[in-house]
């Protein structure tokens, strides 16, 4: 196996506490972009490649060690609808994965006393989030696992081609699809990880128990880690502990920042017991939970992983 493909294993067989990124349209938004397109982050791949990669940098520059790619909305359908031919959205997938590790190669060249070197994990959204109407928070999709196949298998046999270090397989809100990653997964060469988003602290979004979940999950040879993202930080303790019960050996939390999101109109609007002024806080209690990766979703920027950082660094969390 290309060694580039044993990295991620590497790092979590050692022990070692990982920090990844935020919210990569978070972090976008921030510098300007404006991403109204069904596409979402997956547009700048066309029109703003270099945005990408400045944001990516940003993220490696507060200290998260792995970034995640432009790809999770990104999907033949909506590429096609833009004109764009089945072979071009195969050579955007891999720009995704291009543009990542042109952010880790500059990331070091500025600053080649970096003792560690950044992972690129390629993100593999949800059927849902093709759809760019909020249903990746439902999970009620009304179609065939064939169809899920279909829709799955073309972006992990392209990503799984790339020099990505992990699948990152990430919102997954129902069971039906994380039944269908796992069956898939069983043939990538890549290692995975896999991430549910969950209503509460003990289900999924379609209402499926956590539990199912991580048991499906618990002797899968290529997925490394299990866990949550994209969802409300105060359900995560309870959905690790749901987790633990079943023995995974690495576990993976990358909330939001606690904010609730109209689909309508594809805003995020604050709660009265909203987390964002202890996110960084609540990330340490993760890790004493037994969490081996760390980072931030949807509203969760490079002030909040730098903070988090900074909290390791100040605990010696390694």
């Amino acid at each position: 196996m290309n060694a580039t493909k044993t990295v991620f294993a590497d790092v979590l067989a050692s022990g070692r506490k990982m920090l990844i990124d935020g919210g990569l349209s978070t972090q976008l938004e921030a510098q300007g972009c404006t991403l109204n397109s069904d596409l979402w982050t997956a547009e700048l791949l066309l029109s703003q490649p270099q945005s990408i990669v400045d944001a990516h940098l940003a993220y490696l520059r507060a200290g998260a060690e792995c970034i995640i790619t432009a790809s999770y909305q990104a999907s033949l359908r909506g590429f096609e609808s833009l004109g764009i031919s089945e072979q071009k959205f195969e050579q955007f997938l891999k720009d995704s994965v291009d543009l990542a590790l042109t952010a880790t190669e500059t990331f070091l060249q500025q600053d080649p006393k970096i003792a560690r070197t950044p992972m690129v994990a390629a993100s593999i959204g949800p059927y849902g989030a093709a759809l760019a109407d909020g249903s990746e928070y439902s999970g009620k999709y009304g179609i065939s696992d064939e169809e899920l196949v279909n829709f799955h298998k073309r972006r992990l046999t392209v990503l799984d081609q790339t020099d990505c270090h992990i699948l990152a397989c990430e919102t997954i809100p129902c069971i039906q699809e994380a039944r269908v990653l796992h069956d898939l997964l069983l043939s990538t060469r890549t290692d995975a990880w896999v991430c549910v988003s969950c209503k509460d602290g003990k289900h999924l979004n379609d209402g499926s128990s956590i539990a199912s979940f991580a048991e499906m999950f618990a002797e899968h040879p290529k997925v490394l880690a299990i866990g949550i993202n994209c969802t409300a930080p105060e359900y995560v303790v309870s959905l690790m502990h749901e987790i633990k019960q079943f023995n995974h050996a690495y576990i993976i939390v990358y909330p939001n920042l606690g904010e609730m999101y109209n689909a309508q109109t594809k805003s995020w609007s604050l709660k009265n017991d909203n987390y964002a002024t202890t996110f960084e806080d609540s990330a340490m209690k993760w890790f004493e939970e037994g969490a081996s990766i760390v980072g931030g979703c949807c509203r969760v920027n490079s002030e909040h992983i730098d903070a988090i950082h900074q909290n390791m660094a100040h605990k010696s969390i390694k």
